[in-house]
């Protein structure tokens, strides 16, 4: 099993940033991948971004440029930068680690991140 705990949201002003951190404990090797997804009101859950457990990358298109994913192995965190944040920024910002149990994912709780104008 894995836990996934998501923190660093919060309220901040169009043009701000932040710095979520998803905090994986459990079974870390079973994760192949870890990606940050949001949920705005009324609309769908979307992929922010993700990372593998090779490192590599991948982001929403219109994301690119704002949003930047590390990684700090010996804390089992990811953290999402983002960065000129807009109001339609606004969500609640959920991490989900893909793995080998089972092919199952798991999800964090979510953090809110509120952008106002």
């Amino acid at each position: 099993q894995v836990r996934l705990v998501e923190s660093g949201g919060g309220l901040v002003q169009a043009g701000g940033s932040l710095r979520l951190s998803c905090a994986a404990s459990g079974n870390i090797a079973s994760i192949m991948s870890v990606g940050w997804y949001r949920q705005a009101p009324g609309k769908q859950r979307e992929l922010v971004a993700s990372i593998n457990s090779a490192g590599r990358t991948n982001y929403a298109d219109s994301l690119k440029g704002r949003f930047a994913l590390s990684r700090d192995g010996a804390k089992n965190t990811v953290y999402l930068q983002m960065g000129s944040l807009e109001p339609e920024d606004t969500a609640v910002y959920y991490c989900r680690a893909s793995t080998t149990i089972q092919a199952r994912d798991y999800w964090g709780r979510g953090t809110q991140v509120t952008v106002s104008s």
